[in-house]
Formats: C-alpha cells, structure tokens, sequence
C-alpha cells in the first residue's frame, strides 16, 4: 500500500519500482473536482516475474489522502481496507477449505512525507498513529530531488527523532544471524541507515554519456533513479524483494494475531454458532511479547479442535433427525433388516 498526499510520486514510484505502468487509464482530477474529492482505495494486481519466479502483486493506492482542509477523517476508509482484508482472511480460516486460501493482506504501507514539510506534519502523526498496530509502515521522503545532500540527511534524522518521540512504532529491519557474510551484513547496515529512503521516481529513459538510464533531466544536469548516490530507490527496491518474507511473518504474527485477538474478545468472527462466547486468547501487546511461539501454536491447535468437534456434533445431530422414527426409537422391525 502506498500513502501519502497527492503530488509526492507514488504512482511514478510504483510504477518504477515493478517496470510497468498499473495506472494507464488514471483520470487526473482537475481543481474543481478535488473539492468534492474523498479519499478513494484504488486497488491493482499484477503479475510480476523476477529472476524466472512469478509474483503476484497487489498494489493498493490512495487517491484524495490529506488533500482536504479538513482531515480529520480522511483516513478512515484506509484503516477500514485493512480490517476487512484482516476479516476477510479470518473468515477464509475458519472454513473447511484452508489450502487455498488468498492472502489479501497489506503487509507494507510505504508512508510518503512531504520534502518541503521540514518533518512531520500533524496528518502524518496521526495516520501513522492509527495504523502502526495494523501494518508495517516503511516511511519513504518523497522527491528527494528537490533536497540537496546535507538536507536530506538532516531531514531523515529530524523525522526518526518525531516518530521516536510520538511513539510511533515502524517496521524494524531484521537483523543479520552471525553467521551471514560481510555482503550481507553490509548490505543490511547500509538499509537500516537509509531509512526513511529518500527515493525519486521516474519512468523516462534518458541517454548520458553514451548509456540510457531511467531519470529526470534538468538544467544543471541528471538525476539518476537507480544510481545509490543520487537516491536510495535501489535500497527500497531491494529492501522490499529480500525482506518480503519477514514483512509477511510479521503481519501473520503480530498485526494478524492481534486483531484475530480482538475480535474473538469482542464476539465477531470465530463465534461458534451454539452461541456460547469464545474464549479469547490473552491479550499480546508490544507485538506478541507476552506469548512464546509454542503458547501461540498451542492456542491456535486448540480453537481448531474446538471447531472441529462443534462441526462434528452438528453433523451428527443432522443424521440423527435424518433417522425414521421407529430406528430412532430403538423399535427395529424384522421388514427393516
């Protein structure tokens, strides 16, 4: 998921990131319609093929974030996508068939800020917020082009410092096992001291010096995309391609398990139909760090168990009523045999 106000990128960046264009048909608003405009869940899936492995994309924007005076509310149709990706997935897990099931849930939000804000803005405070125990949230500094070298460092710090103050909790990096290589070990150092990743999207194709690049030319020269020591797109490229299983174990084991927590508290989903209360697992703050991962498993195998004897218990009181009445009495006449 990419979020942020309208004019910062995201589209020219996604597009960038996955080399095609998701969006050919986007209707730009013009001034007059931006007034009526609300925040809108533009959701895109593609197939994607890297290295001979074939990924299945989906790509969720949103078009009309921040852009009224007033919003207040302007993400709530966005907190409202996750939890129905949330309960639609619970749903799939409490049926029969759990083989195929189709996992719909954002497990990234790329957060972009303002280059021109001079840090966070209240909307970012809030936004952020409301949704750090929902998602993993990547903060991304939009059009770091227009920053020179010291600003965009001196920017990245400014922010780090207001999300640690505001208690703003964004996705950590993993770190390196010791027996990894130095590449690696390099390569994941130099990640997490790129964050937030100052990034500039393009999708144009320019020559320099006898080479083609994707980039944006200007009087005093090119901006490279892919070029580390213009921007960090290659580090956010390849913090997203190597990280995506950690990215989608932390959805599964935090965010996931404390909004399936929630509900089974509250009664919704997982509600056994005889209409007997649940009984909710213990509550997991600060991501899960009250439960071991046996504990977890152990819960998990037991609200199955209990599932399956309900579903077993109704089919049985199904065959039951079934019966002629004279079997169900225990009066077998010698015709019957």
């Amino acid at each position: 998921m990419v979020v942020g106000e309208s004019g910062l990128g995201k589209s020219t960046l996604v597009n960038s990131l996955f080399l095609t264009d998701l969006y050919p048909e986007r209707h730009v608003p013009s001034a007059a319609e931006k007034i009526e405009q609300t925040v809108k869940i533009d959701a895109s899936t593609v197939e994607i093929e890297e290295r001979g492995v074939k990924l299945r994309l989906t790509v969720v924007d949103t078009p009309g974030f921040g852009d009224s005076l007033n919003s207040v509310d302007c993400f709530k149709p966005i907190i409202q996508y996750i939890d129905e990706q949330f309960e639609r997935y619970l749903n799939d897990e409490s049926g029969l068939n759990r083989r195929h099931i189709v996992d719909n849930r954002v497990h990234c939000c790329f957060y972009f800020i303002n280059p021109s804000g001079h840090g966070l803005k209240p909307l970012d405070v809030a936004f952020m917020k409301a949704v750090h125990h929902k998602v993993n949230i990547v903060p991304v500094l939009a059009k770091a082009d227009t920053l020179t070298q010291i600003e965009v460092n001196n920017l990245k710090k400014k922010i780090l410092d207001q999300i640690d103050e505001q208690g703003i909790r964004i996705y950590p990096l993993p770190d390196c096992d010791s027996d990894e290589d130095e590449d690696y070990k390099e390569q994941c150092r130099q990640l997490k001291g790129a964050v937030p990743f100052a990034v500039v999207g393009a999708n144009t194709i320019i020559e320099v010096k006898g080479r083609k690049v994707r980039g944006r030319m200007y009087p005093w020269g090119v901006v490279e995309v892919e070029n580390p020591e213009h921007c960090d797109f290659i580090k956010l490229r390849t913090m997203l391609i190597t990280h995506m299983q950690d990215l989608q174990e932390v959805t599964q084991e935090t965010h996931y398990e404390n909004f399936r927590a929630e509900k089974l508290a509250s009664g919704g989903a997982g509600k056994p139909r005889s209409g007997k209360p649940a009984v909710p697992p213990p509550r997991m703050e600060n991501g899960g760090g009250d439960m071991s991962d046996k504990e977890r498993e152990l819960r998990q195998k037991e609200e199955e168990l209990r599932r399956m004897q309900e579903r077993l218990a109704r089919m049985q009181a199904e065959i039951e009523s079934k019966k002629p009445q004279h079997i169900q009495n225990g009066e077998l006449k010698s015709q019957d045999v």
